[in-house]
């Protein structure tokens, strides 16, 4: 499934974004008034191989989440159970990510790809919320100080289950899917992926995640370099450094990316786990950069190292650092308006606006 879904990525459609490029300039607007809009609507009539593209809906929000042998080394005080703890808020539609899903009417998807406690909920309790999905690779990762995080065949399962649910939300209707996560200390393994790929310093990398103090700021910055040192992970070997270093959601959002990108649908990222996982969906395949748009700038600062190498520019810049898909949510609205406009805004000579 990963290989099958690798070559059917593609490059832009040179054409559609020609023509696009070339509406937006008989739109009644000075050209280039609409900044960062007008690229990211031929950028998206690319991916689309059509001008208008369609309109990037309904939106659908896919959060895997998965526990991290990490946890052990003290780079969060959050307990471990707290993942499972939250998967049950999402599936009862009390978390932030539930709210900003229902103000933009997206649904809500969440995959056990690799939490380490049992849920304390069942798949299909509730029919009428957000779907729970088990696809539980294993109960969390082994700990990347010690020994690799992943088995090659584990990180292929989690990458081959990202893939399946994008295709299954494809199928069933989405015009656009939105990255979610949850993870108890999944800000470790982001960090050594975001320097694994980009070549930038543990340090660079490395943020403060749920908000921990310098001590234990610290003793995470120590435990991604001593990872990068212990394992030496190849960028040319995506699928190698997701096990060396990575999460079972880092894996699983990579490979939802991959599925956005072969289906052709546009894949909206949250912040640092979603970009961390996105370096390695481009490793896979450099052209699914283009099925790629950046929703906003997380606060870690590893996050804008990897849009910096993947070449993206947030759409929003607020600060935010909670994850689950609530940053991607906020920035759907400015998607579907760079798209609409392609859709319904009149040209100079159809509304009888003379130029200048």
């Amino acid at each position: 499934m990963l290989e099958s879904t690798v070559a059917a990525i593609r490059p832009l459609d040179e054409t559609a974004m020609a023509t696009a490029r070339e509406l937006q300039g008989r739109l009644t607007k000075p050209a280039g008034s609409l900044g960062a809009l007008e690229p990211l609507s031929v950028r998206l009539a690319g991916l689309a191989g059509t001008c208008p593209p369609p309109l990037p809906e309904p939106a659908a929000v896919a959060i895997f989440a998965g526990d991290h042998g990490v946890h052990a080394q003290g780079v969060t005080p959050w307990p471990q159970e707290v993942t499972a703890q939250m998967i049950a808020n999402f599936v009862a539609g009390g978390a932030v990510v539930n709210a900003f899903a229902r103000q933009a009417g997206a649904s809500v998807t969440v995959v056990d790809v690799g939490v380490a406690t049992p849920l304390p909920v069942a798949p299909g309790a509730d029919p009428a919320g957000p779907r729970l999905v088990a696809a539980n690779v294993r109960p969390g990762t082994r700990d990347l100080t010690v020994t690799a995080a992943l088995t090659r065949d584990e990180a292929r399962t989690a990458v081959e289950t990202g893939i399946r649910i994008a295709g299954e939300l494809v199928d069933a209707g989405a015009g656009i899917l939105l990255t979610g996560d949850m993870g108890i200390g999944n800000t470790t393994p982001a960090a050594a992926l975001i320097a694994a790929f980009t070549g930038v310093d543990a340090a660079a990398a490395t943020g403060r995640g749920t908000g921990v103090d310098d001590e234990t700021y610290a003793r995470k910055v120590g435990v991604v370099r001593a990872a990068l040192e212990r394992h030496a992970p190849d960028p040319a070997d995506p699928l190698g450094v997701l096990a060396a270093v990575g999460g079972l959601e880092h894996a699983a959002l990579a490979g939802l990316i991959l599925g956005a990108a072969a289906r052709r649908v546009p894949v909206l990222l949250d912040g640092v786990i979603a970009v961390s996982a996105a370096l390695a969906a481009a490793a896979f395949a450099p052209d699914a950069v283009g099925a790629m748009v950046a929703g906003h700038r997380s606060a870690e600062p590893g996050a804008t190292a990897a849009l910096r190498h993947l070449g993206l520019d947030p759409l929003i810049d607020l600060g935010l650092r909670l994850g689950e898909g609530t940053g991607a949510l906020l920035a759907l609205p400015v998607v579907t308006g760079a798209v609409r406009v392609l859709h319904e805004v009149a040209t100079f000579d159809s509304a009888g606006v003379a130029e200048k």
